[in-house]
């Protein structure tokens, strides 16, 4: 009987033919919001394959440090992909049904890139940390060979951990309510409607947020942390201001990515102090918003690429 008891409690699992996503139903000014989303995910693409165009054709940016700032425009464009499109089509076509397979697929893509968008964060701030405390060893330590197995991990580690988490969502049964309130197929939202026990899926919830976002800022911080006591060493002042100002940027990334989710996850989820057509919001902007602002802040700020970008534009001026 043990040997069948899988098999029956397989049969019973109830898949609907897909879900509702309802988050932005009741929300105002919903007209202004969507032609925003739609300026957020052009400036998206246009500046971050700009970003991957430049880099691209000039092979004296195939340095480290550049492979590292593909990555992230890479990222930045999937992760816009996956969820401003869906939600202007829902807002066009007033049609918020999403097909089970599909709502999985998207929810594995959202959160398998927002995973690689906190990682490729954390690599920059790697290659910060080697450029100003080992500068002596930079070009031995931080190659384009161990930047490239660096990032291959964290895709194959995110691609793979997320995979496992969207795959056990197949053991839910869904025999109710299949309106998901969030702007997307979200995880923790779609669990919260089966009607079978989600224990695992929370459990496996929790311990991401940890591992996939809390952990790399914590690389961050740390990393910082060395950066300002190898700094606070230097005996020049010009040279203390050189090295921290070549960390700017990215901490601005870093302020505009982190901080917002933390502040909704912290108020909002655990705390439960934001209103849920609030934090649906928040959590829509905050998860738009780095991968626009990312190639603008970031990427066209460094001096290379800037050069790059004045004299392809200039060549597109003077050769029309």
């Amino acid at each position: 009987m043990s040997f069948f008891r899988p098999v029956l409690n397989a049969s019973l699992i109830i898949h609907p033919p897909g879900f509702y996503v309802i988050g932005f139903e009741t929300f105002p000014f919903i007209n202004a919001y969507f032609i925003f989303l739609v300026f957020v995910y052009v400036v998206t693409v246009f500046f971050n394959s700009l970003v991957i165009y430049i880099i691209t054709f000039n092979h004296r940016l195939h340095k480290p440090k550049f492979l590292a700032v593909v990555n992230l425009a890479l990222i930045d464009i999937i992760l816009n992909t996956c969820t401003i499109p869906s939600m202007v089509k829902i807002f066009l076509v007033k049609d918020n049904f999403v097909p089970f397979n599909l709502c999985l697929f998207q929810m594995f893509v959202y959160y398998a890139f927002g995973t690689l968008e906190s990682y490729a964060l954390a690599i920059l701030a790697y290659d910060r940390l080697i450029a100003i405390c080992f500068p002596l060893r930079h070009n031995s330590i931080n190659t384009l060979r161990s930047m490239s197995c660096i990032v291959g991990l964290t895709w194959s580690f995110a691609v793979g951990i997320i995979a496992f988490a969207t795959g056990i969502m197949t053991r839910l049964s869904f025999c109710s309510s299949v309106r998901v309130f969030s702007y997307f197929c979200d995880y923790a939202p779609v669990f919260r409607l089966a009607c079978n026990d989600y224990t695992m899926q929370w459990s496996m919830a929790s311990f991401l947020t940890f591992l996939l976002l809390v952990g790399p800022f914590i690389f961050i911080l740390l990393s910082y942390g060395s950066i300002l006591v190898t700094v606070f060493r230097m005996k020049s002042l010009d040279s203390r201001v050189k090295a921290l100002a070549t960390c700017v940027e990215h901490l601005i990334l870093v302020a505009v990515f982190y901080i917002p989710l933390i502040t909704i996850f912290t108020i909002g989820f655990y705390l439960g102090l934001i209103d849920a057509d609030q934090r649906v919001l928040s959590l829509s902007l905050a998860s738009c918003l780095p991968p626009c602002i990312n190639p603008i802040v970031y990427s066209l700020k460094t001096k290379e690429i800037k050069t790059k970008a004045l004299a392809l534009v200039h060549r597109m001026k003077t050769n029309p």
